[in-house]
């Protein structure tokens, strides 16, 4: 008969040996769990920073930790597209946070001191949701409607830029992907359908659609799509809602609606007509990859797809276009007057057309507010990111550094710092750290109040025009990047960086010399 001992010694061995097993089993699951399909090397990434964050704590301090917190930050929205920023740069902050480089309580402040950027996101883009249908219709008309492509081009470019100043960038990338979604659809219907049934959709039998065809409208949607993706950024420079960034910094500021516009103007007026020079000289030439036309057959095809949309539209869905058109005038008017909180102004679009439109179920609003929130959430990450570069006071050497230059260089340093940094990391992001900075040193004393619009204006331009260069700076290109014509158009990350490249400069360019000459 076992002694107790023994019995006590087998059941602990027994114990051991199920928790092996168990752990054997559960370790690899989690780490195949653990970022879900991000590449190994990436989860293997941040897994070290946060091992060692804690040991360089210990080791560095929290100022030099914090640097290379920053760092690691922006190293997962370099890397967005292989995870969304939200969860690794959310890991980090939960452990900046437990580590004590900051506190709830200095998050919160930094939470409720930008709470109507979230009432933007939250609302605006939302709002927005409820008029794609205008939108879709509007830029359906554009490519069929114009013949040439440069004016087309220009066109794309321009209506973009103007809906972004009152719209949200994000949704107007949005509805621009859907145009490009639904024509390389009806193509590609028609493609697969062979030249035995070319009839029947207005062709040429012997004409029909070939390959070439397909390259060429390929490139034709990539110079459109590029097109509206750099117009969104030439328009979100000019007013407080045309960018997340814009209205924090116009909050910080104390700047209304149409301050924000005229303060603006001296830099986003001349870079927008260059912006616009710029896409007429690329059409023209051809560089970088532009100037592909609509091929004959397939515009008689997308064109007769159009007749026979706008024949089925019958009076509820013209009406609820002119809901539509109506709150956007109302939208457009609200934020020109000030009247609220630009997110009450979008609040109140989503309850004028929902109601009016007959939208009354409740998962078909819900719809409404899936684009906005991801974004939101790791705008609050953002903010803990920040709140731990102000307890640790990162970056104030350097913004001292360029305060102590002379007054005159002072905005240039600001473009060209910001510039550059939102080339590689989330313009979002960018803005929030250096505005806040500049308004300590405004209430400190150290710079004059006409000194803080001039380097805010700089910040904001600078946050927003260079940052075109790559997916990673701007929301509305890295949104382009990852939807699902990016693959049908062949439209990669090099192709992207490619095609920005003349944008860059010549928005860059254009911008630090207002900035340096005309503030």
């Amino acid at each position: 008969m076992m002694t107790v001992r023994a019995v006590i010694i087998q059941s602990i061995l027994q114990t051991r040996d199920r928790t092996f097993t168990m752990a054997n089993a559960i370790l690899p699951a989690l780490a195949g769990n653990f970022l879900g399909q991000a590449p190994v090397w990436y989860k293997q990434t941040i897994i070290a920073f946060l091992i060692i964050n804690p040991i360089l704590m210990w080791l560095l301090g929290p100022y030099l930790t914090g640097w290379i917190l920053v760092v690691e930050f922006i190293f997962t929205l370099a890397m967005a597209l292989k995870c969304y920023p939200l969860l690794p740069g959310g890991l980090l902050a939960l452990e900046a946070l437990v580590i004590g480089m900051t506190t709830p309580d200095a998050l919160y402040r930094e939470v409720l001191g930008n709470f109507p950027v979230i009432l933007l996101l939250m609302f605006m883009v939302a709002g927005i949701y409820f008029m794609k249908d205008l939108l879709l219709v509007t830029f359906t008309k554009l490519i069929l409607g114009v013949r040439s492509k440069s004016l087309l081009g220009l066109l794309f470019s321009l209506v973009a830029a103007l809906l972004s100043a009152f719209l949200d960038a994000l949704t107007v990338t949005a509805v621009i992907i859907s145009v490009a979604v639904g024509f390389y659809g009806v193509y590609h219907r028609v493609a697969s359908a062979g030249n035995d049934h070319a009839e029947e959709f207005g062709l040429d039998p012997d004409e029909g659609l070939h390959r070439e065809h397909l390259e060429q409208f390929r490139a034709f949607l990539r110079s459109l799509l590029m097109h509206g993706a750099v117009g969104t950024a030439l328009g979100g420079v000019c007013t407080l809602v045309g960018e997340p960034q814009n209205l924090l910094i116009a909050r910080v500021a104390g700047w209304e609606f149409i301050e924000f516009f005229l303060l603006m103007a001296p830099v986003s007026m001349p870079v927008l007509a260059a912006g616009l020079l710029t896409c007429l000289l690329l059409e023209k030439t051809g560089w970088f990859g532009y100037g592909a036309k609509l091929p004959r057959p397939v515009r008689r095809v997308l064109e007769e797809f159009s007749e026979a949309e706008r024949a089925k539209r019958r009076t509820p869905q013209q009406v609820a276009l002119v809901v539509q058109a109506v709150a956007a005038v109302l939208l457009v008017l609200g934020l020109a007057l000030h009247v609220a909180e630009v997110g009450f102004i979008g609040l109140m679009v989503i309850i004028l057309i929902a109601s009016l439109n007959g939208v009354i179920d409740e998962h078909q609003i819900g719809k409404a507010f899936q684009e906005a929130l991801p974004f939101t959430s790791l705008l609050v990450v953002f903010f803990a990111i920040v709140a731990v570069i102000h307890e640790q006071h990162l970056f104030s050497p350097i913004i001292h550094a360029v305060l102590a230059m002379p007054a005159d260089i002072q905005p240039s340093m600001f473009f060209i710092a910001n510039g550059v940094l939102s080339m590689i990391s989330d313009n979002v992001f960018v803005a929030t750290v250096y505005i806040s900075e500049v308004k300590q040193s405004l209430d400190s004393g150290a710079i004059t109040r006409d000194q803080f619009d001039r380097l805010a204006i700089a910040i904001n331009t600078g946050t927003n025009l260079p940052s075109v260069a790559t997916p990673n700076g701007q929301a509305a290109f890295l949104f382009l990047l990852t939807s699902a014509i990016a693959p049908l158009v062949r439209l990669s990350y090099g192709r992207m960086v490619v095609m920005a490249l003349p944008y860059t400069l010549v928005l860059g360019g254009v911008g630090l010399f207002a900035v340096s000459h005309w503030i």
